[in-house]
């Protein structure tokens, strides 16, 4: 691996290659889209384990 932390230096490069690419008009736009793609993410692992923690009890409750 090539570390694990980006550093101050990384985030500045990445946020100008970014603005290069995309324009200064479609970053909000590509924001929202990201943070909407994580909040679902968020909330369907959350589902899951609560699935997986509702049977685990069903299956506690059967023995």
């Amino acid at each position: 691996m090539l570390g694990g932390r980006v550093g101050i230096w990384e985030l500045i490069v990445i946020l100008s290659v970014a603005l290069i690419i995309f324009g200064p008009a479609k970053l909000p736009e590509l924001g929202r889209s990201i943070g909407r793609g994580i909040r679902e993410f968020r909330q369907a692992s959350k589902e899951i384990g609560q699935s997986f923690t509702a049977d685990e009890a069903d299956g506690q409750e059967k023995r």
